[in-house]
């Protein structure tokens, strides 16, 4: 690796951001690409990347304290869970206040990423005059991020109504007086559903294996002052009978208000959090149906033989993990798997770096800032394990996330707060001492 090259930091949302901001706080050069106009990624309000799934009503499902950057703190005066344009206005901030924007080359979009030697060779496409140039680099961050490739089911039968992805859903207005089913019953699905209840004709809810339906606040407090690092020790079964007692006592229990909890356990899948959900399927604002089994014109039937009149099908249903300027035969994801250790660097491929590409229970920034601060040290000189190590600690974090969590596509990439943030910081910490005693 030639030290005196800089690195490439593919995009400049919550992870690039943060990324180049450790770089250049550890003297490390960098350029930085992004495909749109502005910093933000998926914080972007309509971006004319046309990748932001960002709707007009969005708000964080984190308390702003868990979601704040270590560098930087959220104002006093902000609400505990944020719109999206005060998490865009935090991000400028951030930028503004150590120097990130000059650092950036906005409409450029990163083609091809390729090894060469110890070095890499990145190509970019500048979108505004459509110059192509490639550069070589000493390394690779990508910080892409992995919402903007949206997965689409197929279901056999003809449709006569609308079909789209969560992805292109902004406001409610279009949506008034129709019927439509929601696909998905995450954070996303359970916001749009919540909304369209008070706009659309009906609105149907359709889930394959249902959700844990968290409230934000309990007792006056954001749900997630209730996990610190303490009780993130306790055992998992301790930790379970904890949450199910105070949501319990919070609002009882989620079959009262007709949607049945999933068959898995509290803590086993990525929780959805909403204030509206419950009430407005107790309230018949929401019909909850199982998942789709095929379409018949225009009507949708669903696996239980029930079926319901429908105008649009909305699919809140993820996204897949893709990096069209990487080659398939160098890194590609298997059904959403990658396989990264501390999920963050390939083991077979030195220089090549991912920033948040991880689904925490909890906020992602100040995971990504930490991540992009142990990346900065490798790179300013820290060294990794072993390869037979970091191998070994993929497949044993690995087999730990199966038993964990449901096999699903998404949560391939799930990571607990606490758990990952102290694992990431023992790494900085060992390699410091480590730096310091040599």
């Amino acid at each position: 690796m030639n030290e005196q090259l800089p690195v490439c930091v593919i995009g400049a949302g919550v992870s690039g951001l943060t990324a180049a901001k450790q770089l250049i706080d550890r003297g490390v050069d960098l350029d930085c690409f992004e495909i749109s106009s502005d910093i933000g990624g998926n914080w972007q309000y309509d971006s004319d990347s046309g990748r932001s799934p960002a709707y007009a009503s969005l708000h964080i499902d984190t308390s702003k304290q868990r979601f704040a950057y270590a560098d930087l703190d959220m104002p006093r005066s902000w609400p505990a869970y944020l719109h999206h344009t005060q998490v865009f206005e935090y991000l400028s901030k951030y930028a503004e206040t150590f120097g990130l924007r000059e650092r950036i080359s906005f409409h450029h979009e990163v083609l091809h990423v390729v090894p060469d030697g110890e070095d890499w060779m990145v190509t970019v496409r500048d979108l505004a005059s459509g110059d192509e140039f490639t550069a070589r680099y000493r390394a690779v961050i990508v910080a892409s991020g992995h919402h903007w490739d949206p997965n689409l089911p197929l279901h056999d039968g003809p449709f006569s109504g609308e079909t789209m992805h969560a992805q292109s859903y902004r406001t409610p207005d279009r949506f008034l007086g129709k019927d439509v089913v929601v696909v998905g019953v995450g954070n996303t699905g359970a916001d749009i559903a919540s909304e369209l209840s008070w706009h659309a004709n009906s609105v149907t809810l359709s889930t394959r294996s249902g959700a844990h339906v968290l409230p934000r606040y309990v007792f006056g407090r954001p749900l997630d002052s209730f996990s610190t690092r303490r009780s993130s020790q306790l055992p998992l079964s301790v930790q379970r009978a904890a949450y199910k007692a105070l949501l319990y006592a919070a609002r009882g229990s989620q079959e009262s208000y007709g949607f049945p909890a999933p068959d898995t356990p509290l803590l086993s899948q990525h929780p959805t959090v909403s204030a509206d959900l419950l009430a407005l399927i107790k309230d018949g604002q929401i019909t909850v149906r199982r998942d789709i089994s095929r379409f018949a014109g225009e009507d949708v039937v669903f696996t239980d033989g029930e079926r319901t009149r429908a105008d649009v099908v909305i699919y809140a249903t993820g996204y897949r993990i893709s990096f069209p300027f990487l080659e398939e035969s160098l890194f590609a994801p298997d059904v959403n798997k990658v396989e990264l250790y501390k999920q963050v660097v390939p083991v077979d491929i030195p220089g090549l770096f991912f920033i948040g590409l991880i689904q925490p229970v909890g906020a992602l920034p100040p995971l990504a800032e930490q991540q992009a601060r142990w990346v900065a040290q490798l790179l300013d000189g820290h060294s990794l394990p072993s390869t037979g190590e970091m191998r070994a600690e993929i497949i044993t974090d690995s087999f730990e996330r199966t038993e964990r969590y449901q096999d699903r596509p998404r949560h391939t990439i799930q990571v607990d707060y606490w758990p990952y943030l102290d694992a990431l910081e023992s790494m900085c910490d060992s390699n410091e001492a480590a730096l310091s005693a040599d």
